[in-house]
């Protein structure tokens, strides 16, 4: 499942609005973070508002927060908001999807979708919070030094190892 540049970003942005619920994050915050156009973001965000995903705070340093219900909303929930789900047309068939090899190979893509959209339907909002968070801890803690790095622990002064 192929999805267009507004899908991901309303994902992204969901994700960043729900990590901190009560923080009125800014189009143009996200669209830097994302290098993306604040104007573009702002037709997605504008969206995912009219869907009740996210609410326009318009007051001095407003912006958009989260407004969901991170243990219910799925990101297939967001991805129906933007893509048109339904099976292809027949009108737009390519010709060799009409071989045997060609309804082979769309038999086998189509089972594809749908684990994927399976996939998106299983994971929550604030499944995808806890599993970012995971990557976070793992990613801080493969960033800290050790003691061999920092040269503390380490044999000062002495004369290296062969082979080391």
């Amino acid at each position: 499942m192929k999805l267009q540049k507004n899908t991901s970003l309303a994902l992204y942005s969901v994700l960043e609005f729900a990590a901190d619920p009560n923080r009125h994050i800014s189009a143009a915050e996200i669209a830097d973070k994302y290098g993306v156009s604040s104007h573009h973001l702002a037709k997605v965000l504008s969206e995912l508002a009219r869907a009740g995903v996210v609410e326009s705070v318009r007051c001095v340093g407003g912006g958009y927060r989260f407004a969901g219900n991170a243990r219910r909303l799925t990101l297939m929930d967001i991805i129906r908001t933007f893509e048109d789900l339904s099976p292809a047309a027949a009108d737009r068939r390519e010709s060799g999807e009409l071989t045997p090899v060609g309804m082979a190979l769309g038999a086998v893509l189509s089972e594809i979708d749908e684990i994927a959209k399976a996939t998106f339907s299983s994971l929550t909002v604030a499944t995808m919070l806890r599993l970012i968070e995971r990557q976070q801890r793992a990613e801080s803690r493969t960033r800290t030094p050790s003691p061999r790095d920092t040269g503390r622990g380490s044999r000062r002064g002495a004369k290296p190892r062969p082979g080391a």
